[in-house]
């Protein structure tokens, strides 16, 4: 069996890669902690991101992994509150981004408490200058606790990277939903109701210079515009209290459909430029 590439090596490969515009690129085989370690790898072999304009990669095939599937943790804990959502009112949030952490993984102000296996809170660090905002957890971050770590979350991963963005040093992300609906079916008002106060005060307490809103549930609740299709939001930035907001396709949607990617590129360099404005503010 062949040896395989060195970590500066898979890099190089990567960077290589995308610059000539190719269309396959494979993480599946990859663990999350592989797939962002080469990332930054191949981040730092372009520091200046001369490579902004270099076309953009195509998303990585869905194909089976490779990797054994391991079994799910315990549920959490429920509190005996989950029994009488219906007469909880919603709880006073701490100015502490800790108890507010520690608060929503007890939560329990929707049905979604009795099916999940955890809370996906965050990722990222809390004084990141960018934060990203997902819709709801997936299957493998019900699994991780963790947002963004399945074929959706290496690609979105990938695509940060070519504009000299990682969760690991600058972007904190976090979702609408905290908890997983069942199927993967689409967050319903009600709960969207009942958590967007967590996803707020983690805006207000992060403090973020931009926010960049992936998908239609997230779009909309950020911008305040419930009857404008994704599309007709994107291009543009808009303002969230005061926040540069820029709203863009879900990298999940890029898999389906990568006639998006193209779309995705250019709001990835509206958000670049958002970003150098304020630094030569």
């Amino acid at each position: 069996m062949a040896d395989r590439p060195s970590r500066d090596e898979s890099a190089r490969l990567l960077r290589q890669r995308i610059e000539m515009g190719g269309s396959e690129i494979f993480l599946d085989s990859m663990s999350r902690d592989e797939a962002l370690a080469m990332l930054e790898r191949a981040a730092a072999l372009a520091p200046s991101l001369g490579a902004a304009s270099a076309p953009l990669p195509a998303p990585p095939p869905r194909r089976p992994s490779a990797e054994a599937v391991t079994p799910a943790p315990a549920p959490q804990r429920r509190s005996a509150a989950a029994a009488d959502r219906g007469a909880a009112s919603p709880p006073v949030l701490p100015d502490s981004y800790d108890e507010l952490k520690s608060l929503a993984l007890e939560c329990t102000l929707c049905g979604l408490c009795e099916s999940r296996t955890q809370v996906v809170f965050s990722d990222g660090p809390s004084n990141a200058r960018v934060m990203v905002v997902g819709e709801a957890p997936g299957a493998n971050e019900d699994e991780t606790g963790v947002p963004f770590v399945g074929a959706a979350g290496k690609y979105l991963d990938l695509l940060l990277a070519t504009v000299g963005l990682s969760r690991k040093d600058s972007v904190y992300i976090a979702n609408v939903l905290k908890c997983r609906p069942p199927g993967n079916r689409n967050p319903s008002p009600e709960e969207i109701e009942a958590c967007a106060p967590y996803l707020r005060k983690q805006i207000d307490l992060v403090q973020p210079e931009v926010l960049l809103a992936v998908g239609s549930f997230s779009g909309k609740l950020l911008t305040g515009d419930q009857k404008s299709a994704l599309g007709k939001l994107r291009g543009q930035v808009h303002h969230y209290h005061g926040v540069p907001l820029v709203v863009t396709y879900h990298p999940a949607a890029l898999l389906r459909n990568s006639n998006w990617t193209r779309a995705f590129w250019r709001d990835l360099q509206l958000l670049r430029d958002v970003i150098d404005g304020a630094d030569g503010a």
